[in-house]
């Protein structure tokens, strides 16, 4: 370095250390989003709603959530069905873009396959091929993206916000009630993401269990008397009777939700299984806890359930609708002279036994030349009948035959079709005929509220949950096909498959007399 060029050298040296490289920074916070304007107040209530949603889709914005959550909140039914169409079929998949992206993929595809053909055929040319793996699975990455409804992130930004998980359950119900009358795809893929959201959102393992009493908030209590539809709480001395000495109730919260039960589940401490559920309502003095030996689940259960005595709400809508198909058979088979002398049609069911029909006969005053089947139907119309001991008594051995029938044979999609039937099954085994073991008994005239009369007929029925036996029973049924049931039960199931082969043998030979099978396991196949 020459003596002229030195100074020079030392001041950029300098220059260079005065003038460090800085330090790096976070960047500056982005500047919020710019709120929202407000929908022109003369807008109708929807509109405003959707004017929310909108903005709310957009950018995720808590003020927008809370606007969209107060207004949609204050809608009434045609206003939310409004904004659940919005939702669904505004906000759905940007169908546009995946076909863009697909043609860009599909090509993207058929460059790479050709330029892996050329290196096959001159490996010398070197593989080039990694740039191309990169951009497809760039393209892949993007395709996932685009295929993620809009109303994805809403729906999670909306789980975020304080008393949004409770609105989302609310949006799922109104959702559920659009789809009984509008069936649209776009509503069902709605439906479905939501759902698989709320299983997540709502699981197991974020719930808490919390022994509900007298001392909690009267907010809390309050929830239990508006919530209870089972058995519904009458008044405050009902409900500090349910919370008090020999009696349980306990709620699953989610933090999401406070103060908000899930579920709950009321259990009665008793020496023995209830046969009628006033006794369990109205059990004063309250059996001792230190004698009770049964824990009664009597309104909503778990699955550590020992016994519980349970409503059958679906019983009288199957009777009334079989009744009314039988019907509607008979008449037409009276109309056509194309089917045989003593013969019926093969959809035709004896739905009573003979004696069942003769005392039913016997009981109605005036009936009119009416078979036995219509004779019951215009009796179960009306719940009056249950004033009647007459008629009381002649209803009796059918409704209680058909009711095991019901609960045990009738099946939807391989599944029990009592809604509590089946949520009983799903505690106790996945395979249906399992179920068998768990029926106990059926009980007459346990639950003789409007409503008991109306779902049921009046019975209820005991669900035994014997933990200590139900693998034994599994690998019974398993390995033989023997499905375990009670006693009690087991004279029902007899009565029918009897009734039921009769029929059958005289749709195959006529009106001659057949006896019934001498053992009924013949009937149904155990041997």
């Amino acid at each position: 370095m020459t003596r002229n060029h030195a100074p020079k050298s030392l001041a950029v040296l300098l220059r260079a250390r005065m003038h460090p490289d800085p330090v790096a920074t976070a960047p500056p916070p982005p500047a919020p989003a710019a709120a929202a304007p407000d929908p022109d107040p003369s807008a109708p209530p929807a509109a405003a709603v959707r004017h929310w949603l909108h903005a709310s889709v957009s950018s995720s914005a808590s003020p927008a959530l809370d606007r969209f959550s107060d207004g949609y909140c204050s809608l009434d039914r045609p206003g939310r069905r409004e904004i659940l169409r919005s939702l669904a079929t505004d906000y759905d998949v940007p169908r546009a873009r995946v076909r863009d992206l697909m043609r860009q993929y599909l090509s993207a595809a058929a460059a790479a396959a050709g330029g892996e053909e050329e290196e096959e055929e001159h490996p010398e040319a070197g593989g080039g091929g990694g740039g191309s793996a990169s951009a497809m699975y760039r393209m892949e990455r993007g395709l996932r993206e685009a295929l993620r409804p809009k109303y994805a992130g809403f729906l999670e930004a909306m789980n975020a916000q304080p008393g949004g998980l409770k609105l989302l359950a609310v949006i799922r119900a109104d959702l559920l009630a659009l789809l009984g009358e509008e069936n649209l795809p776009a509503l069902r893929a709605l439906d479905g993401y939501l759902k698989e959201k709320l299983v997540t959102w709502l699981s197991p393992a974020a719930l808490t269990l919390h022994q509900i009493t007298w001392d909690d908030p009267a907010s809390l209590l309050e929830k239990i008397v508006a919530y209870e539809a089972v058995h519904p709480i009458r008044n405050l001395i009902d409900l500090k009777r349910r919370l008090g000495v020999g009696r349980r109730c306990f709620g699953y919260f989610h933090p999401a939700i406070p103060g908000e039960p899930l579920i709950f589940i009321e259990v009665a401490l008793l020496k023995d299984t209830a046969a009628s559920i006033q006794e369990v309502l109205w059990d004063d003095p309250p059996t001792p806890e230190s004698e009770a030996r049964c824990a009664l689940f009597y309104s909503i259960s778990s699955t550590q359930i020992f016994a519980t005595l349970s409503p059958i709400p679906g019983f009288m809508q199957w009777l009334l609708a079989k009744l009314a198909s039988q019907i509607k058979l008979a008449e037409a088979e009276s109309q056509d002279g194309s089917l045989l002398e003593g013969t019926s049609s093969t959809f035709r069911e004896s739905i009573l036994l003979p004696e069942e029909e003769r005392m039913i006969h016997d009981a109605v005053e005036h009936a009119g030349g009416k078979s036995g089947i219509e004779l019951l139907q215009d009796i179960l119309k009306s719940s009056q009948w249950v004033k009647s001991d007459k008629l009381s008594s002649a209803l009796k051995s059918p409704l209680m035959r058909l009711c095991a029938r019901y609960l045990v044979r009738e099946k939807k999609r391989g599944k029990a079709l009592d809604a509590v039937a089946n949520f009983h099954l799903q505690n106790g085994a996945n395979n249906a005929l399992l179920f068998w073991q768990m029926i106990e008994r059926i009980n007459w005239m346990a639950d003789q509220s409007e409503k008991g009369i109306q779902q049921s007929g009046g019975i209820m029925v005991n669900y035994m949950y014997r933990l200590e036996n139900i693998e034994e029973y599994a690998l019974s049924y398993l390995g033989t096909g023997l499905a375990h049931t009670s006693s009690n039960l087991l004279q029902y199931i007899e009565m029918f498959c009897n009734s039921q082969r009769i029929h059958e043998l005289k749709n195959t030979f006529g009106n001659e007399v057949f006896h019934p099978a001498k053992d009924y396991k013949d009937i149904i196949g155990y041997g």
